[in-house]
């Protein structure tokens, strides 16, 4: 538990100093830097609902109320749905403008605005059903072993929903790699190393995504397909959460590591330069 809420700390410190170094430097202040912003405050968020989970849980579970325990868990689904619909978003903001040759500006304005509030407005949309009422607190026989109050047919929904949008990601991505390195198609028109810098950042983040939270999403199937007494593998929820927390934190790595400009914008906050 110590472990894991210092991992909360380090997330919470690490995209605080993503979001200052893109808010601090001009150069980042474009349309992907902008939705890779918005990854890392649905991260942000992560690590803040964590840090909030890990003080209410175990034994003060249950001084919770079932809306308190509600809204709990629910600020975690948020972050979780963000971070998926950003990635999606960056894949489409990434397309939208390689095979455009000559991108309207205005347009691309437009186009950002809509993906943010796109992002958060269904994020939050899908962890409110809960809360709305599709739970089981009227039919306890149909709870989640490892979300107690959650329905298992809203587990099967949030599933079939990321799945279907990770499938999407994927195919996308493997659609732009082939746009990239296609030698016969002029893709933008001025092409740069740091674009392709950039999409492979984001690559590298998507990979990192799925291997962190695919264990989570089998252990939520098999909470769905099998009962607690065969599958005891339910009641070790804490190891999959951790790696999924985990991360969180992986994210800002990821850009530092990726990125020269932005490692250099790292250095400049630690210095306060």
């Amino acid at each position: 538990t110590v472990g894991l809420l210092l991992i909360c700390m380090l997330i919470v410190l690490e995209n605080v100093m993503v979001l200052l170094a893109l808010w601090r430097n001009k150069r980042f202040h474009s349309r992907m830097y902008f939705l890779i912003g918005n990854l890392a405050l649905s991260d942000l968020l992560a690590g803040v609902a964590y840090i909030v989970n890990n003080f209410t849980s175990g034994r003060r579970t249950f001084f919770l109320t079932p809306v308190q325990w509600l809204a709990r868990e629910g600020s975690m689904f948020v972050a979780l749905s963000a971070s998926t619909f950003s990635l999606l978003a960056i894949g489409i903001e990434r397309h939208m403008t390689m095979v455009r040759l000559r991108p309207c500006e205005t347009a691309g304005r437009g186009r950002l605005l809509g993906l943010l509030g796109a992002c958060w407005l269904v994020s939050v949309l899908i962890s409110a059903l809960p809360s709305l009422g599709w739970n089981c607190l009227d039919s306890m026989s149909s709870c989640s072993t490892v979300l107690p109050l959650y329905a298992k047919s809203y587990i099967a929904f949030c599933i079939s929903v990321f799945s279907v949008l990770l499938v999407a990601i994927i195919i996308l991505y493997i659609r732009i790699y082939r746009l990239v390195t296609s030698s016969g198609r002029r893709v933008s028109s001025r092409p740069s190393e740091r674009s392709l810098v950039l999409l492979r950042t984001v690559v590298i983040v998507l990979g990192v995504f799925v291997m962190c939270w695919t264990p989570l999403f089998v252990l939520l199937l098999l909470d769905v397909g099998c009962s607690p007494q065969r599958c005891q593998v339910l009641y070790n929820v804490e190891w999959f959460i951790a790696l999924a927390v985990l991360n969180s934190a992986l994210n800002p790595l990821i850009y530092t590591l990726s990125s020269r400009e932005m490692r250099a914008a790292f250095l400049r906050l630690l210095c306060c330069c």
